[in-house]
């Protein structure tokens, strides 16, 4: 059995990690609040435009654009994002999986454009390629970060060195769940579009059979109006990945810390009950002690 020292020196250390994780939830509770505010903001947008914009490819098939063929390199480009830091419990574990975990993604065909510190190390001792580190985004997301990231994705495709370019992140769906979500950006695959990015959310957008199979005419001509297209619809979907991520980051932060919370009060009761047994132990040794002693004397 440990002695009192030990027993209360490691329940002052845990009390001390206790502290430290009640400021840590405290924190990202008040940076969930403002991150779920956007990411809520941002839902409807962001499935709507990515309805509306395979909407609009699904009609245009016949039409001959560098950004609706995947090209012949065979590599396929993916966006992760997680966060730079961890105490998160799963979080960036189970993104990572989505790469790590699939045949289709090997480090032989698969550039990997990082958002977050935590991915990029780990796609970096699994192999993988890394193109481009935006770990800085994740920390205030702006449309200017997804247009920037469009910009250099859109070059590697049209260069044909990338064929295809898929988006990793964690769906936020609301403060106790989020969802690891891998969506193929481009070329859109057609019949995986149903539903939105999330698969469960209704946009609003919805269009009978006839409008389906209605013709897309463009204005100006098809090519302008692709390349002036997909660039947003590309940002818009980063951005709006950016967003949930970060609400998805601080909710599995703020469980995390509420669990090791939680934890390290079951861990301080257990010692203070172990602590105090000792204590009575030691007393009622020391009374023994004495009692046996003055039966010795007398």
């Amino acid at each position: 059995m440990a002695s009192m020292r030990d027993i209360k020196r490691r329940r002052g250390s845990i009390e001390s990690t206790q502290q430290i994780t009640k400021a840590m939830k405290l924190v990202s509770t008040v940076k969930l609040q403002r991150a779920k505010a956007r990411a809520e903001q941002s839902k409807f947008y962001f499935n709507a435009i990515y309805d509306t914009v395979t909407s609009i490819l699904a009609k245009a098939q016949s039409i001959e654009h560098p950004y609706l063929k995947a090209g012949d390199s065979g590599k396929k480009a993916v966006i992760l994002i997680t966060s730079n830091k961890g105490l998160a419990g799963g979080y960036n574990s189970n993104v990572i999986k989505l790469l790590t975990k699939d045949p289709a993604f090997t480090p032989e065909n698969t550039k990997v454009y990082a958002i977050g510190k935590k991915g990029k190390d780990a796609m970096v001792r699994g192999g993988f390629e890394i193109m481009k580190d935006y770990s800085e985004a994740i920390e205030e997301p702006n449309y200017q970060d997804g247009m920037q990231i469009t910009a250099e994705l859109l070059k590697e495709f049209k260069a044909g060195e990338i064929s295809e370019i898929y988006l990793a992140y964690t769906y936020f769906k609301n403060t106790v769940s989020h969802r690891p979500t891998m969506l193929k950006l481009l070329p859109v695959d057609l019949d995986e579009t149903a539903g939105g990015p999330d698969g469960d959310v209704e946009t609003g957008v919805s269009e009978s059979e006839e409008e389906k199979s209605t013709p897309m005419n463009f204005e100006p001509e098809d090519e302008e109006a692709l390349n002036l297209i997909i660039p947003k619809y590309l940002a818009s979907l980063i951005y709006g990945a950016l967003v949930e991520a970060q609400a998805s980051e601080n909710g599995a932060r703020m469980q995390a810390m509420d669990n090791a919370t939680n934890n390290a009060t079951e861990m301080i009761d257990h010692l203070t009950l172990l602590y105090n047994r000792a204590r009575q132990g030691k007393i009622t040794t020391e009374l023994t002690e004495i009692i046996a002693g003055a039966d010795a004397i007398s």
